[in-house]
């Protein structure tokens, strides 16, 4: 290696320089340029442009309250239009570098780099809106309101690509010889490599445009007084509930259609509109009669909404079952909470004894979370066993279905299934078989369910049934 020289010398360099200086009785091969210690490329690539920045969204119109008393008016609520997207910016030039020289492979020129993407156009805003309070219907004629969305701005253009290197030489001939010079087995041979010019790089994607505005909405109130904001929807801890009472209200509108004919000729608004029809107010309140106590749900939060019929429904949470019953008289609704468990208490079944051959084979299960006597249960079985008779150790399905009511017997919080009087094959119910049994009970209170799969696997063995 040559002082000062970062660059290592191949191998195969090494071994001919070495090799050279033995005895000409041997054969090696030794390519006639060894300088291989470039890649199949060389230089570098450029690199992308710079991505336009995307247009701002156009502000919105003001929205406004006016009052109507058969003086004109002319208001001007359109939204703003949004800013063009900048355009991308071209593709870097490569460094295109040194062209190794006859090199023993083909080589590719560097590319150029892609075009940067343009900007997207931003959006136009979107028409303010307007609220009239008014006494004489016919005085909004003498309203004349333009409440256009803005335009969108247009994307920014793709940025062009960056020019690729051309190639200094763009063909060349090595020649390998192999065996000992001056023998008849020293052969050479030429072959001929290539370099390829480097690829532009391709144009940037344009942006696309931004969206109109929507038009601007009209809302009429027959009287002078602006209305009270509503409260129509509230959520809360379920401990909060209970003890006192909860104020909702909402403002009750009808959708019309045709706001322009209500105004003054030439106005630009969207044709449906809302008329206020009354205010709704309802009030809540729980009762609570759970045997436990409500601090148990303290971090569960419930939801009161009111209707259009003023009465407030509640939504518990996915995680909580409640069993209960809602009444309204005089704008009061009072729910009453009967029952409550957590869904995670709805799927705590589990094997306790299997027992008993043949006609009374049974399998018991518990409740371990003691809430059967409030939980519908419904079961269904997969029953398989190993068909001993032919030796094969493979299980085989001999049942697969719902489980009759009048097979399953609670006690309190334990269910004891009948396996035995199934449609199953006497064979299969035979002490000394083995069997795989798959219980799936699904657990329902309310409107609200869940499964779970229960397995037990082993042998029948004689004993006295349950």
């Amino acid at each position: 290696m040559l002082k000062g020289s970062s660059n290592k010398l191949p191998l195969i360099l090494i071994f001919c320089l070495f090799t050279s200086f033995l005895p000409a009785s041997g054969s090696v091969f030794c390519p006639a340029i060894a300088n291989d210690g470039y890649g199949r490329n060389y230089g570098t690539d450029g690199s992308k442009g710079t991505d336009g920045r995307p247009g701002r969204n156009g502000r919105n119109g003001q929205n406004q309250s006016i009052f109507v008393d058969g003086s004109s008016a002319n208001l001007d609520l359109s939204g703003e239009n949004g800013e063009d997207g900048e355009d991308g910016i071209r593709g870097y030039r490569p460094d295109c570098g040194y062209q190794p020289d006859n090199v023993s492979h083909d080589i590719n020129a560097p590319d150029g780099g892609n075009g940067g993407d343009g900007g997207k156009g931003g959006d136009g805003g979107h028409g303010g809106s307007i609220t009239a309070y008014y006494t004489n219907l016919a005085d909004l004629r003498n309203v004349f309101v333009r409440a256009t969305g803005g335009e969108g701005g247009r994307g920014g253009r793709g940025g062009n690509g960056g020019v690729g290197c051309n190639c200094r030489q763009r063909s060349w001939e090595v020649e390998t010889c192999q065996g000992t010079p001056g023998t008849p087995s020293y052969k050479c041979t030429k072959k001929r490599y290539r370099c390829h010019d480097g690829r532009d790089g391709r144009y940037g994607n344009s942006g696309s445009n931004g969206s109109r505005g929507r038009l601007g909405t009209l809302s009429i109130i027959k009287g002078k007084e602006s209305l009270v904001d509503d409260i129509p929807t509230l959520q809360t801890p379920i401990s909060e509930l209970t003890g006192k009472q909860f104020n909702l209200s909402k403002n009750k509108w009808n959708l019309r259609t045709g706001a322009a004919s209500l105004l003054a000729p030439g106005s630009v608004i969207a044709d449906e509109y809302r008329e206020f029809d009354q205010r709704l107010e309802g009030t809540f309140q729980l009762i609570w009669r759970d045997k436990q106590p409500l601090t148990s749900f303290a971090n569960q939060a419930a939801t009161l909404n009111l209707n259009d019929s003023k009465q407030v429904e509640i939504t518990f949470p996915e995680d909580l079952w409640i069993d209960g019953s809602s009444k309204t008289e005089a704008n009061l609704t009072t729910f009453t909470v009967n029952n409550a468990i957590a869904k995670k208490d709805a799927t705590r079944l589990a094997v306790a004894e299997f027992a008993g051959a043949e006609q009374n084979l049974n399998l018991k299960i518990v409740d371990l979370a003691a809430k059967s006597n409030i939980i519908q249960t419904q079961f269904r079985v997969k029953f398989r066993a190993q068909d001993n008779l032919s030796g094969l150790s493979d299980y085989q399905t001999v049942y697969e279905g719902e489980i009759p009511a009048e097979l399953v017997k609670r006690d309190y919080n334990r269910f004891i299934l009948a396996l035995g009087k199934l449609p199953i094959r006497v064979t299969a119910l035979n002490p000394g078989v083995n069997v795989d049994i798959e219980v799936v009970a699904t657990r329902s209170l309310s409107g609200r369910s869940a499964k779970q799969s229960i397995n037990w696997q082993g042998a029948i063995r004689r004993g006295i049934g349950l």
